[in-house]
Parts: C-alpha cells; structure tokens; sequence
C-alpha cells in the first residue's frame, strides 16, 4: 500500500507546535517555522493569515486529541467508574512531549500575549470541560457506591484538575518523574 504524505498544513502545525512547545510561541517566529517545516511562507499564510491562527488550530487539535481520549475511557462500562477515573488520571497526567511547562496547555497559556484573549477563553474553556468531566465521574461513583456520599464535587473535581495541572508542571521543572507517580496514588487514595 502506498503511504500518503502528509499534507503541507499538516507539517506545519506539527513543526509549529513542536517549536511552540519546546521553545516557545512567542519567540517562534514565522521564519522559524518556515526553517524547521521546509514549507514556503507563502504556502504556511495560504492555511493560517497568521501565527495566532496558526496557534488556534493547534489547540483545536490538542483539544480534539484529548477529548477522544477522555469519551474512549469514559465509554468504558465494563469498568468500575474508580477503574475509569484511574486511567483518566493516568491518561491525563501522562506527558506526551517536551513541554516547557510540563503541560502542552499550560505551556501555550503561559505564552500568550495580552491580546490573545479568544485563546485564552479557548484554553480555559478546556479546563472547564476537563473539570466537569471529572464531576460527572465523581458524581458516577456517588450513585454506584463507590465515593462517599458526602464528598463534596465541584471541590474534590476542581482539586483533582489543579493537582493534576501542577504536578506535571513540578515533576518537568524538577526533573522529578516520580512525583507524579508519588501525586496520581495520593489521589487515588483519597478518592477510595
């Protein structure tokens, strides 16, 4: 079977994230996504009028990843909801890149400039969706017995997205990969 090559867009929003991530989207420039992708400025404008567009799609397709990922495990029924929320937290807190700040969406909020603003709606909005999906988990285990009646939701899940969020970001600027393990069981133990 034949392989299909990739399409110039794709190339550049794999290149543009790569260096977004590891060196940063504002000092990334255009040119240095031109140098690092080998496709023509003329070609990367064609796709994205500009480097927050460029940026915008990269969230969406960060976005877009992760939710997948998230449906496949919750979709999980044969699993006990303690068993689903185990893999989310692994899933979650499993760092697939070199991110600056441990984290892809942290590291791209981090950089945002001040007028960025629809980015930065963007981004939350991820965290919000993030934070309620983990709600409606704890909220599963409630009704099937397995978390404690009185836990109190919004508290635990907004706790649970934020330790999540900071021990990647600790574990990268402590070269610490124990810390997340040493994190994700403390969670763990806590919900029991």
């Amino acid at each position: 079977m034949k392989k299909t090559k990739p399409s110039n867009r794709d190339v550049v929003l794999r290149t543009a994230m790569t260096l977004f991530l590891t060196r940063g989207y504002l000092t990334t420039s255009i040119d240095d996504i031109v140098a690092a992708s080998k496709v023509a400025k003329t070609n990367i404008y064609y796709y994205f009028k500009s480097k927050d567009e460029l940026l915008a799609a990269i969230l969406d397709g960060l976005i877009a990843a992760y939710n997948e990922k998230m449906q496949a495990i919750f979709a999980r029924q044969e699993l006990k909801v303690y068993e689903r929320f185990a893999l989310f937290l692994k899933e979650v807190a499993t760092p697939e890149d070199s991110s600056l700040a441990g984290c892809p969406f942290l590291t791209l909020y981090t950089q945002l400039p001040p007028e960025a603003d629809p980015l930065r709606r963007k981004v939350g909005a991820f965290f919000e969706a993030q934070t309620a999906a983990v709600e409606a988990m704890l909220h599963e285990g409630i009704r099937n017995g397995e978390f404690a009646a009185q836990l109190p939701v919004p508290a635990v899940a907004g706790l649970v997205v934020s330790t999540i969020e900071g021990a990647l970001f600790l574990q990268h600027a402590r070269q610490n990969p124990a810390l997340l393990e040493q994190t994700l069981t403390t969670l763990a133990l806590l919900l029991k």
